[in-house]
């Protein structure tokens, strides 16, 4: 692409972003502008103002030694009542494009965050979680970058157009001084816009990559601590933000070589068009009171005009800020949800109907899975690391959608039902608990309706976690920290079961979701919830023999496949390849609970 074209380029993109800004807040852009048009038309009528005290009064005093004071007061009042309405009309300005900005930052931080949640675990998973605030923080300031300008430059243009008039009006050698400044500040500023687009482009890619690396590696200070890591992460973070440092020095070493131009240029301006206005008065084509008033709006228009340039040096980078959030919000996967609300009581039937499932880049995870969970019963899904037991447990929670083949919830399609519906019957608790930093009350009640503090007691008991809550120097108002970092794992885990359970779903999912909890409590806590009052339909991923010998049936994987099915008994005795992954499955947990007792 040629420089002229990618110079087109930018200013078409950014001229789109700036129009879409608009739309979203036309009010507030309204009020901007007007203020910035009032405030410019008070400027320019200083001009005439200081013109005419000079010719009427500053000359005839140096002249006859006089002093008109009723033209002084005159004068003073029109520029006291000028100053007024200045004053007011910059607040205007200043306040409308202010609100315009944050309120347009705010629209799209709702709508990226929305979009964040509407896409499917496959696709977080692909993007970094430093990179994603980045792009809802960053980028979103990144792109809204020109509408603080923006109206200043508006009023700008218009104070222009103003003078071009006034200029060719009073004399026409004074309009080719001006003719001639601007078009060149405008092709200098859009030279400075196309060179700085690139260097926009690599700095803010390179800020996602820095908030990556440091989200990261706080996230996992505890690995990074238990490991030795604390230098290997510093130095990893040092080299990424010398990186981004290197490129914000490309960024200022390019304006600091352009806008000493952009800014010396109406400068420039203004001394000829004092020297070209001196010839024409004294050749007699200008009158004293023209020469002030011409030479005092070239003087006032030197500093507005760099607003222009304001907005199009900022150009760049907010095209750059658009594209990456527009990528967000283009971005594809949702699942559409269907509207079917049908409520039903009592533990759901789960049946998956020759489900597949298969990777993005091609590679399956499942195929041709079929079984039923039938209401009331447990059944273990058992098998050896990838062999597409938790793919099976997000398919049936819907989080993702199968490849071929139906998962259906009493005889329904997860497809068909509505998002409410499947909130409330299904329940997934992953082996990874993930605790929000709040009291343990709102990161069990969630805000759902119908849930108390009875309620809440209720599924803490049956997740066996009401003794140590209770324990808690404040109870369910007790804050637990990011991650509920003031809690052990097993707590972790215990309380997202009881988040889980506090909703009364009529079918639970549990991906290995008590491996932190102690052997005894899980089979006892199991066991609960089998003998509750408004037991539910249970699908686990399993590994321990006391969980899996509480299952009603076992659905052995391997490979993405059933190779058997039975009860935990029976495929013990007829089937090798259970029985041997069982036996491991348990010599691991021996192994690992005799070192935990020696360490102590």
């Amino acid at each position: 692409m040629t420089d002229a074209a990618a110079e087109a380029n930018i200013l078409r993109s950014g001229l789109r972003n700036i129009g879409d800004m608009i739309r979203i807040e036309p009010k507030r852009f309204t009020i901007a502008v007007t203020g910035a048009m009032v405030n410019t038309a008070m400027q320019l009528s200083v001009s005439f103002i200081v013109g005419w005290v000079v010719a009427r009064v500053a000359v005839p005093a140096y002249e006859n030694g006089e002093v008109a004071i009723g033209s002084v007061a005159l004068g003073v009042g029109a520029l006291l009542g000028l100053s007024v309405v200045r004053f007011s009309s910059m607040c205007a300005r200043r306040i409308g494009s202010g609100t315009q900005m944050f309120q347009v930052q705010a629209h799209w931080r709702r709508k990226v965050t929305r979009r964040y949640i509407a896409l499917p675990v496959s696709w977080h998973q692909k993007h970094p979680t430093g990179t994603l605030l980045s792009n809802a923080n960053a980028d979103v300031e990144a792109a809204t970058r020109p509408l603080a300008p923006l109206p200043f430059a508006c009023g700008t243009i218009f104070m222009i157009i103003v003078s071009m008039a006034v200029f060719f009006f009073i004399d026409w050698a004074i309009a080719l001084v001006a003719v001639a400044m601007f078009p060149s500040l405008l092709v200098l500023n859009a030279v400075f816009a196309t060179r700085m687009a690139p260097r926009a482009k690599r700095a803010q890619e390179l800020r996602a990559e820095a908030s990556a690396v440091a989200h990261e590696s706080f996230d996992g200070a505890l690995v990074v601590k238990a490991m030795g890591r604390e230098r290997h992460e510093t130095e990893r973070f040092t080299e990424t933000a010398g990186r981004l440092r290197d490129a914000m020095i490309g960024v200022g070493r390019l304006r600091a070589g352009f806008e000493p131009l952009i800014q010396g240029l109406p400068d420039l301006g203004v001394l000829v068009a004092l020297l070209v206005g001196l010839s024409r008065y004294q050749a007699g084509s200008l009158s004293l009171e023209q020469l002030v008033t011409v030479s005092f709006m070239f003087s006032i228009l030197s500093f507005p005009i760099r607003a222009i340039g304001w907005v199009l040096g900022d150009l760049p980078t907010s095209v750059v800020g658009r594209k990456r959030v527009d990528n967000v919000l283009a971005a594809t996967g949702d699942m559409a949800y269907g509207e079917t609300d049908t409520r039903r009581d009592g533990p759901a039937a789960l049946e998956f109907d020759s489900v597949a499932y298969t990777y993005p880049d091609g590679g399956q995870a499942i195929g041709d899975v079929s079984f039923t969970v039938e209401p009331g019963r447990t059944v273990a899904l058992v098998g050896a690391t990838g062999s597409g037991k938790s793919t099976l447990a997000h398919l049936a929670a819907r989080l993702t959608d199968p490849s071929a083949g139906a998962v259906r919830l009493d005889g329904v399609d997860l497809r068909e039902l509505t998002h409410a519906r499947l909130a409330a019957d299904i329940a997934l608790v992953q082996q990874i608990p993930f605790v929000f930093d709040d009291t343990v009350r709102a990161n069990l009640a969630l805000d759902r309706d119908g849930v108390d503090d009875a309620r809440l007691w209720e599924a803490l008991a049956a997740a066996g976690a009401d003794k140590f809550v209770g324990d808690l120097d404040g109870g369910l108002d007790t804050e637990v920290g990011e991650r509920g970092t003031t809690l052990s794992g097993g707590q972790r885990q215990r309380l997202t079961l009881a988040r889980a359970l506090a909703g009364h779903p009529r079918l639970l999912i549990l991906d290995d979701a008590t491996s932190a909890v102690d052997p005894k409590v899980e089979s006892k806590i199991l066991a609960g919830l089998k003998d509750s009052a408004d037991a539910a339909s249970v699908l686990v991923v399993a590994y321990r023999r006391a969980t899996i010998a509480l299952a009603d049936e076992v659905v052995f994987l391997d490979g993405g496949r059933i190779t058997a099915r039975g009860t935990h008994a029976e495929l013990l005795e007829r089937h090798r390849p259970y029985a041997d992954l069982v036996t491991a499955y348990e010599q691991a947990e021996a192994e690992r609970e005799f070192d935990e007792e020696t360490a102590s």
